[in-house]
């Protein structure tokens, strides 16, 4: 089973002092970026944002919009006694360790944001605990995974249908490939007998004949092109957590490469109608093999 790399969710954990929403959201990208947008006050959990999101997800670039709000009906203020010892200790750290004089007062202390916790109405600032904003998150993120399985079985049922396609097509071109070569021995034997009176130079034929086949020989390009598609059958079938999306990608451009080929040796107007479908089904998969966890 697969996961594609495009998801959403949301989630709110409320409490008396007021509520904290995070949404989740995730795009595809070409490895796994995490992108956290906090309010003042809730930086110190970004990092457990952070580690919430690379445990859900391999790739693709994952946004967490982390938003608070105070509650109406809630009154008074706490300290946020964590906070304040953050602040102090930083404010040690610039005198000691990089010889800035002076101490903090009140005004200074008043004067950072997130050392209170309070409500009181609109535009009252609010800070939730880390456990809250990590309850939050984690639940968005849950459904941001469920949106991602969804997204995935989706793609999975129509990488396929094109994969049907492909395997449609080789077998198409394995069947009129012989008969490519005695349609052109006919054609050759009649032109030299043409030419020569009815005479003919069997051996000389033969060698012709030989020479033609060797550069129309399409049965390597249709076992590799056939041992592609049983590769990315297989990795469709791989564990949801084991992300593919990188090796489809690679099978994708091999296969692109054989019917290529099979395209400049085909001489026939039937495998050529056959390779032209074909491109038009790996083109499909490379698009949508792009969104592939």
């Amino acid at each position: 089973m697969i996961r594609s790399m495009t998801g959403y969710g949301s989630a709110t954990v409320t409490r008396e002092t007021g509520t904290v929403t995070v949404e989740a959201r995730s795009v595809n990208s070409r490895g796994l970026k995490v992108v956290v947008k906090a309010p003042p006050g809730v930086e110190r959990s970004e990092g457990d944002l952070r580690a919430l999101a690379e445990s859900r997800a391999r790739r693709g670039r994952l946004d967490l919009f982390v938003r608070v709000e105070g509650t109406p009906e809630a009154g008074g203020a706490s300290l946020d006694e964590a906070r304040v010892r953050e602040v102090l200790e930083a404010c040690r750290r610039l005198r000691d360790d990089f010889g800035v004089s002076g101490e903090p007062d009140m005004a200074s202390l008043l004067g950072v944001g997130g050392i209170f916790r309070r409500a009181g109405g609109e535009g009252a600032e609010f800070v939730p605990e880390t456990d809250d904003v990590k309850q939050a998150a984690a639940e968005a993120l849950d459904l941001l995974v469920e949106m991602r399985d969804r997204e995935g079985a989706r793609l999975e049922v129509d990488l396929r249908g094109r994969l049907a396609g492909l395997g449609k097509a080789i077998d198409g071109a394995e069947a009129l490939a012989p008969e490519r070569l005695e349609r052109e021995r006919r054609r050759l034997r009649d032109a030299v007998a043409d030419l020569a009176g009815k005479s003919l130079d069997e051996d000389r034929l033969l060698r012709e004949i030989a020479l033609i086949a060797d550069r129309w020989e399409i049965s390597e390009e249709l076992v590799r092109a056939r041992s592609h598609v049983e590769a990315f059958e297989e990795f469709l079938e791989a564990p949801v957590d084991e992300p593919v999306g990188r090796r489809l990608g690679f099978l994708v451009q091999e296969l692109q490469r054989e019917f290529n080929t099979l395209g400049a040796k085909a001489n026939d107007s039937r495998i050529s109608r056959l390779v032209v479908e074909a491109k038009n089904e790996i083109e499909r998969l490379r698009e949508q093999v792009e969104n592939v966890e």
